[in-house]
C-alpha cells in the first residue's frame, strides 16, 4: 500500500482553497490549507507536508517568502508548486530561481493542478 501524501496548500481565495481541497482529497492526498503565509510556516513545522502548493500572493508572507523558508530555513528539497496570475512573469521566474518545482498561471482548472501534482510524485518516485 502506497503511503498517503500530504500537501499543505497556502491560498488566500476561499472558492479556489475549496476547489482544489475537494479535488485533490479525492485523489487520496492528506491536506492542510493555510489561508496566508504565516499559517503556511507554522502548518510546515507542525505537519512536514510532501509538498507545498502556494499561491504566489498570499497575506502576511508571501509564496516567493515561504519558497526561501522551506529551501533555506528549513533546507528541505519538497516539491513547490507556485501558483500565480499569468501577468506575473517575473515573480514566476523568481519564484523558479529560488526554488520553485513548477507553477500554474490563473486562470486554470483544478484537474491541471492535480495531474502536475500527480506527475511531480510519480517523477520521485523513479
Amino acid at each position: 500500500m502506497k503511503d498517503i501524501k500530504k500537501i499543505l496548500i497556502c491560498e488566500d481565495e476561499e472558492i479556489l482553497l475549496t476547489a482544489l481541497k475537494f479535488r485533490l482529497q479525492k485523489q487520496g492526498y492528506e491536506l492542510f490549507l493555510a489561508a496566508d503565509g504565516a499559517e503556511a510556516e507554522t502548518l510546515l513545522k507542525k505537519e512536514k507536508p510532501d509538498m507545498l502548493v502556494t499561491d504566489i500572493d498570499v497575506p502576511v508572507k508571501n509564496g516567493l517568502e515561504l519558497v526561501d523558508f522551506i529551501r533555506q530555513d528549513l533546507e528541505w528539497d519538497i516539491p513547490i508548486v507556485m501558483i500565480a496570475p499569468m501577468e506575473e512573469g517575473e515573480g514566476i521566474l523568481k519564484a523558479k530561481m529560488a526554488g520553485a518545482t513548477d507553477f500554474v498561471t490563473k486562470p486554470f482548472k483544478p484537474v491541471e493542478l492535480v495531474l502536475r501534482i500527480r506527475c511531480i510524485f510519480q517523477a520521485l518516485e523513479h
